[in-house]
C-alpha cells in the first residue's frame, strides 16, 4: 500500500482526484473515492526553458495549491501516477509516494 501526496491548483483538484480515482486510487475497504485535502500557498519561479501553465518565466510565482492525499495499492500504483502526470495542469506536478507498512 502506498500514500500519495500532491499539490495541484485549486482549478484542477476535482479533474485530477478523479483521473486517479478512475485508476484505483483512494479505495480503504468498503469505500471509494477517499481522500484528504487541504488549501494552502504554493510558490515557484519558472525558469528560462520552462513552459509554465500559471506565471511568468524568471518570476516568483504564488497560487492558491490544494494538498491532497490518498491511499493506493501496489498493484495500481503506476497506473495512478501516470493518471496524475497526463491530468495535471503543470509541466512538473510536485508529488510523494510513501510505502506504507501494514498492522
Amino acid at each position: 500500500m502506498y500514500k500519495i501526496y500532491f499539490f495541484v491548483p485549486e482549478t484542477h483538484v476535482e479533474n485530477v482526484k478523479n483521473a486517479m480515482f478512475a485508476n484505483g486510487a483512494g479505495q480503504i475497504g468498503n469505500y471509494s473515492c477517499c481522500a484528504w485535502q487541504t488549501i494552502g500557498e504554493g510558490q515557484f519561479m519558472p525558469l528560462k526553458s520552462s513552459n509554465p501553465f500559471i506565471g511568468e518565466q524568471n518570476k516568483l510565482e504564488k497560487v492558491p495549491e490544494y494538498k491532497v492525499e490518498m491511499l493506493c495499492s501496489e498493484q495500481n500504483i503506476h497506473e495512478v501516477i501516470k493518471a496524475l502526470k497526463t491530468s495535471h495542469p503543470y509541466e512538473e506536478p510536485a508529488f510523494e509516494v510513501v510505502r506504507l507498512e501494514n498492522f
